[in-house]
């Protein structure tokens, strides 16, 4: 049946949320909507038979990194006025001197060619070594207004230090009243367990890297994934792409509520939308049906130029 026959049906019958939903449905689907065949035909070099082509969201990582410096100014800038991303995220810790710098590694080294530990340095002595290009959390924040953003608490091994940055991230976000627009992510489940604790009601992302269900196919690894995300309450779970080898047993397994992102190391964060409880944060269960409902009627334009 065609949109617009579904349509004919919703005016007759007077279902409101339905033809809201039919009315979002006409419209073209934004350029961070994917498809997830597309994900994996990126990501793996193909689509697995059989698997539903769910409806994928797709964010910036680490600002757009693959066109500028990762995490600096002009890489969060460049994502901001994008259309291609939904959201951004980005990396936070302390300076020496107790700023907040948005920065992913311990050293400069691997992005800056430069020794120096950012822990041990102030912040002056950081945008000198860089050429003035790192960039302070205050900065970045003011140049994302009111887009969504996937905040990372890089741990450094020391909890009261990560605490308190989620603390700070917590109260300057409230501050700015963009709490639902604010997703803190974080390998430490340590972190994420505090966050749950002290804010429950921010969204929270706990981050992994390779696990054994990636390449063993057996359920009880899987599940042993999401025992580890119940335990930590986080609401997102963060795999690597190379995790999409397991995508089927991790979405059939998938306990609602808690939704999957695939991050690469390029500039693509995935967020994989299997049923209404997989919402963006700040989105509400209405919109994620209307969303939900376009994206089923969009029929062929289910593609992104990745």
């Amino acid at each position: 049946m065609t949109p617009m026959r579904n349509l004919m049906i919703s005016i007759k019958t007077g279902s409101p949320a339905l033809l809201a939903g039919l009315l979002l449905s006409g419209c073209t689907l934004p350029a961070h909507t994917i498809g997830l065949n597309t994900v994996l035909t990126k990501e793996l070099g193909g689509f697995r038979n059989n698997l539903p082509d769910y409806r994928c969201t797709m964010g910036a990582h680490r600002g757009a990194s693959m066109a500028y410096i990762e995490n600096t100014l002009d890489a969060i800038r460049a994502a901001g006025e994008s259309p291609r991303y939904d959201f951004i995220e980005f990396d936070v810790q302390y300076a020496a001197d107790n700023r907040v710098l948005v920065f992913h590694d311990e050293r400069l080294f691997r992005v800056f060619g430069r020794m120096a530990k950012v822990a041990d340095s102030t912040y002056d002595e950081l945008r000198e070594l860089t050429g003035g290009e790192i960039a302070a959390y205050d900065e970045v924040m003011e140049l994302v207004g009111n887009r969504r953003v996937n905040i990372e608490i890089k741990s450094r091994g020391d909890a009261d230090e990560d605490c308190r940055l989620v603390d700070f991230i917590v109260a300057d976000v409230k501050e700015r009243k963009i709490t639902d627009r604010v997703l803190i992510s974080a390998i430490s489940e340590e972190v994420i367990r505090y966050l749950k604790d002290r804010h429950p009601k921010m969204a929270a992302g706990q981050i992994f890297w390779l696990k054994a269900s990636t390449y063993l196919p057996f359920d009880s690894l899987t599940e042993g994934l999401y025992r580890d995300v119940q335990a930590s309450r986080a609401d997102y779970l963060f795999l690597h792409v190379s995790n999409l080898h397991n995508i089927r047993d991790l979405l059939r397994l998938k306990p609602k509520g808690k939704t999957l992102v695939f991050w690469d190391f390029d500039d693509a964060i995935y967020v994989v939308h299997k049923d209404l409880s997989d919402r963006m944060w700040g989105d509400s269960g209405l919109k994620t049906f209307f969303d939900l409902i376009r994206y089923k009627t969009a029929g062929d334009a289910r593609t992104a130029d990745l």
